[in-house]
């Protein structure tokens, strides 16, 4: 029954609990008694605070018990991205530089969701200060994918799209800049939402005019997600980018029709390299959208540069970022880091100039094709989820990659176009590893985004799988 509990969507548990047929400290107890069984075996939640986590559910039951109002998370057990500051609670980044910190602040993110109800339990593992897409680091180690732990999870939001695969959690918080919120949401048959930029203001930030990263959140249902975005999106005058909609618009119900509904197929986003494994399963996917309605027509927009674009402007974020690391503590830096890092300070002011104002012609060539297109459907990762010894990919359908992240273009193509993005279980490959799908939304659409996402999971239910490893014993 603990294990049936923790697999309900956060929705309904938060209904249940309003009812007062389930308490805080019994869901609680349950989310604790399955991160013991099963987090030893995946390293998901690398800092948990049992404790304060039962302390916590047990004042929400009093605080209901005496009729006071509560939010829209209450009782709710969450973890947070090691990247997130979290006050009282060790915060490493994934990086020895770090490994003993423990920050007096929360982040915003961390805020809003303690302030909606929810009860932070821990941290869930990422790799160094995020950089890639393969969950594993020098403090904690490797996270390991619940449907093959011969695989690994992606990232940089590993750890969350693996505590929510294996019922430790009904809701995590994730990040994004080139496709960690939708990876491991994609590799681990999870919904990992990459939101407008603004959406969810972020604080603190070195760069806070950015659009490259964003906050949001990742759940095992699209009505989860949305669930949790209306708790932490929103307008605040300490992000400069933050967009003044209320998060409230997010409780709405996603039903929509979506008959006659123009919507793109991209297969390849205009001739990457994809693993055909992954292809079979999209196009297999291809009549659930035409059933719901779409009228899907084979279309890519014109993206070129948009490989040079992002990596400029990732080097020069991660150079000003992370830059005095490189000075001080060179030693205790992977060498993807100390190599990104470098590249940013080998750019110039024209160089990173000449990025901007491309962005800004893709970023017009895009919005005229989604006039268009009210979607735009493709791939989430080129390839499904690979040894977790490796790395990262270094070919794809003999296609050799340059970069640790080249291999993800799929995401950060969609990153340097503004628009918001989600990963939605699609299927499994022949051997059972899972497969998301990205659905695009025109400039700040994500409550369309989630509406698409939504009719698609309703019409597969594909979020109702759960791995062999996380089933009752």
């Amino acid at each position: 029954m603990s294990n049936d509990i923790c697999f309900l969507p956060a929705t309904e548990l938060a209904q249940r609990i309003r009812r007062k047929d389930l308490s805080a400290r019994e869901l609680m107890q349950a989310s604790l008694a399955q991160i013991e069984r099963l987090n030893p075996r995946l390293n998901a939640i690398v800092s948990l605070y049992v404790e304060q986590g039962l302390a916590q559910a047990r004042a929400a039951d009093e605080k209901q018990a005496r009729g006071e109002e509560t939010g829209p998370l209450h009782g709710l057990p969450v973890a947070h991205k090691d990247l997130f500051l979290t006050r009282g609670m060790r915060t490493t980044f994934g990086s020895p530089i770090f490994k003993d910190f423990v920050p007096e602040r929360n982040a915003l993110i961390v805020d809003r969701l303690q302030a909606a109800g929810a009860i932070s339990i821990g941290k869930t593992n990422t790799p160094e200060f995020g950089a890639g897409s393969q969950t594993f680091n020098a403090v904690f180690g490797k996270t390991l994918n619940p449907y093959d732990t011969n695989k690994t999870c992606g990232g940089s939001s590993g750890g969350a799209a693996v505590a929510l695969a294996t019922g430790m959690v009904p809701l995590a918080d994730g990040s994004d800049m080139g496709g960690s919120l939708r990876c491991p949401a994609n590799f681990c048959n999870v919904v990992g939402l990459r939101t407008s930029p603004g959406r969810v203001p972020v604080w603190p930030a070195k760069t806070g005019w950015s659009t490259l990263g964003v906050q949001g959140p990742m759940a095992r249902t699209v009505g989860d997600c949305a669930l949790m975005l209306s708790a932490i999106a929103g307008w605040d005058a300490k992000s400069p980018i933050a967009i003044a909609d209320s998060g409230s618009q997010f409780a709405r119900p996603l039903a929509r029709d979506f008959k006659g509904v123009r919507v793109a197929w991209s297969a390849d986003l205009g001739g990457l390299p994809v693993d055909a494994r992954v292809t079979a399963v999209l196009e297999s996917q291809s009549p659930t959208f035409a059933a719901l309605g779409c009228v899907l027509e084979d279309a890519s927009p014109d993206l070129s540069d948009a490989n040079e674009i992002f990596m400029t402007l990732r080097a020069w974020q991660f150079e000003l970022t992370y830059g005095e690391h490189l000075d001080r503590h060179r030693d205790l830096l992977k060498d993807t880091v100390i190599w990104n890092i470098e590249a940013g300070r080998k750019l110039t002011g024209p160089l990173i100039g000449a990025a901007e104002a491309r962005r800004t012609e893709l970023y017009e060539r895009m919005r005229s094709f989604m006039q268009r297109y009210e979607f735009l459907i493709l791939p989430v990762n080129q390839v499904p989820p690979f040894d977790v010894s490796q790395p990262y990919v270094t070919e794809i359908e003999g296609v050799n990659m340059d970069t640790y992240i080249d291999w993800m273009k799929s995401c950060y193509f969609i990153t340097v176009t503004g628009h918001p993005a989600i990963s939605v279980p699609c299927g499994f490959t022949a051997d059972g590893l899972p497969v998301g799908v990205q659905i695009v939304g025109r400039h700040r659409d994500d409550f369309g985004v989630l509406q698409l996402a939504y009719a698609f999971e309703q019409a597969t239910r594909l979020w109702q799988k759960r791995p062999t490893i996380a089933l009752a014993q």
